[in-house]
């Protein structure tokens, strides 16, 4: 399996603590859309708590990666859609639980009014590339 290569400062670009500027890799694409904090039940986890949702969506994220034969070491970009961007410490703990911070993808964090339920603080997506 080809590895992702991963550029935190481009030449001219300020580094990233918190993530690559730029992840290429060849390879099949597994997209995994938004994964909210819901347990396999679809209830609710860690209302009111953003680190408890935020460990929850990690967890769900790696189930569907594992899914398609895929894990954390493979993920290229992360999107974080929040509703207080003062939830992103939580987010970057839960995905400290899961990626070394050699290993960081590429990744966008937006500040949303609202998700499809009021009761979630964020919603995550993911995009891999495993290995041809």
């Amino acid at each position: 399996m080809s590895e992702p290569t991963r550029i935190p400062a481009p030449d001219g670009v300020a580094p990233a603590a918190q993530y690559a500027h730029v992840v290429h890799a060849r390879g099949r694409l597994v997209a995994v859309s938004g994964q909210l904090p819901l347990d396999a039940e679809g209830r609710l986890v860690g209302a009111g708590d953003p680190a408890a949702q935020a460990r929850q969506v990690f967890d769900n994220l790696r189930r569907c990666l594992a899914a398609a034969d895929a894990g954390f070491d493979d993920v290229v970009k992360l999107t974080y859609f929040v509703t207080d961007i003062a939830h992103l410490p939580a987010i970057r703990a839960a995905r400290a639980a899961h990626i070394a911070d050699d290993r960081l993808p590429a990744a966008s964090a937006v500040q949303v009014a609202a998700l499809v339920r009021p009761e979630f603080l964020m919603e995550i997506e993911a995009l891999a590339v495993v290995g041809a």
